[in-house]
């Protein structure tokens, strides 16, 4: 059964996680505020920060909380778990701050399950320590996330692979030690049988960086695009850097991604959460016409409708999380859509208010507000687009139902009465007691 009590000593961990990230992390968020900041290795200042920090949530016994006993994470499972990135979604460095960052988190899980001991070695477990971080590059500039368009390619040449071809939006790549790349071994394979994965070192030649693309709140100009545009120029690996079998691509890109995107909606929920602090708070300082405006209706609704969307969501993801955590693997594939296609909206709306209590304040620098905002465009497409999740959601449920039998549906009054007139014609019938009967 579904239980919402916390045991009381992780309780206490929740509660000195979200002491700690008010406290101690927030502040990285204003100190060093771009996008790739929090992996960026080589920044000495941010790293002389970020190391004790670490630390203190090492002692904790908080640091990586993804990972299972046998990686030597505390196995907490996805309903802890999504406990813990409520609190990590109030700051965008938190995530660093406790190990958990993605890509990082979804390409540990690839190289434990399928990485060779040599590549665990090189690259897992620095990882892990958070002494470097990766890039996920398996979207392409004429395909987004589809892997029936994919034509960035891997053949074999005596002991070595070839990869060719383009990729977009592989995040992190100027900071990444190792890439993670999904190519075409198979052209004429049925589509999910189409592509292998390679695990690439940053250093590999042939790997150029057409550019770094920035989002809508980060300026090209000012190099602080962080999502690589990628140029494979026939870089050649060895043949052990494919990670699965050949034609498992797909299958080892799904093992990343249902866990993350339970905690992207968490960490949604932590921002929003936020948010709401803010609105309720504005509400309460500022005046207009005389009162003020937690007095005036349009913002009392503002406040409950998204408090009450807020609430939804997090029991939606909290569910899913239960599931996953209590039944086999895959039973969560709904619930995991639907928390996908619920994050960017929840962020959009309720921030959106948000900013609009907050009046020009809100749309400038000087808040947080507007950054967040900019984000809710980017988890709609993270992970694959909303509309691709709706279309699964709604094809997992059409499986629980069948067609109607005969030409009206099964709520058809007509006949369906006249099974209550049989059902229970013996009192119907029965003219020594009355009362009235529809015909």
């Amino acid at each position: 059964m579904l239980d919402f009590t916390i045991d009381p000593d992780f309780q206490a961990k929740l509660d000195w996680a979200a002491a700690f990230v008010r406290e101690e992390v927030e502040p990285l968020d204003l100190l060093f505020p771009h996008g790739g900041d929090p992996y960026d290795t080589r920044n000495e200042k941010a790293r002389a920060i970020l190391r004790p920090l670490q630390q203190q949530v090492r002692e904790q016994g908080l640091w990586a909380c993804h990972l299972g006993p046998e990686l030597a994470g505390p196995g907490y499972g996805q309903v802890r778990l999504a406990l813990l990135n409520e609190i990590l979604g109030r700051s965008y460095w938190a995530p660093t701050v406790f190990g958990t960052a993605a890509p990082d988190t979804g390409n540990a899980e690839i190289l434990a399950m399928f990485g060779t001991q040599e590549q665990k070695a090189r690259y897992l477990q620095p990882l892990l320590d958070g002494e470097i971080v990766s890039t996920f590059s398996m979207t392409e500039p004429q395909a987004g996330a589809d892997p029936k368009e994919f034509v960035c390619r891997a053949w074999r040449d005596g002991d070595e692979w070839v990869i060719d071809g383009e990729k977009w939006f592989s995040s992190n790549a100027r900071y990444a030690a190792f890439l993670i790349v999904m190519a075409v071994t198979d052209p004429d394979a049925s589509p999910h049988q189409r592509m292998s994965m390679f695990i690439v070192p940053a250093e590999t030649p042939g790997i150029e960086i057409k550019r770094n693309v920035g989002t809508m709140d980060e300026r090209e100009n000012l190099g602080e695009g962080i999502h690589a545009y990628l140029r494979y120029h026939q870089v050649r690996v060895p043949l052990n850097a494919m990670l699965g079998g050949p034609g498992e691509g797909f299958k080892v890109a799904q093992a990343r991604l249902g866990g993350g995107r339970v905690h992207h909606a968490m960490r949604t929920v932590g921002k929003c959460a936020r948010a709401f602090d803010m609105m309720c708070e504005r509400a309460l300082s500022r005046r207009t016409q005389g009162t003020l405006l937690a007095d005036k209706q349009a913002v009392q609704q503002f406040i409950a409708d998204s408090w009450v969307e807020l609430q939804q969501f997090r029991l939606l993801v909290l569910n899913t999380a239960w599931i996953i955590d209590t039944q086999p693997h895959g039973a969560a594939r709904t619930q995991i859509g639907m928390c996908k296609v619920q994050t960017a909206k929840v962020l959009h709306d309720i921030i959106q208010r948000a900013v609009h209590l907050h009046g020009s304040l809100g749309t400038t620098g000087e808040l947080p507000l507007a950054k967040w905002w900019m984000a809710a465009p980017n988890l709609a497409l993270a992970d694959g687009p909303t509309e691709v999740h709706r279309t699964t959601i709604a094809k997992q449920l059409l499986k629980n139902y069948r067609p109607a039998e005969g030409l009206f549906p099964s709520e058809h009054i007509p006949p369906k009465l006249e099974a209550a007139r049989k059902r229970y014609a013996h009192i119907i019938e029965d003219d020594s007691l009355s009362g009235r009967v529809d015909a």
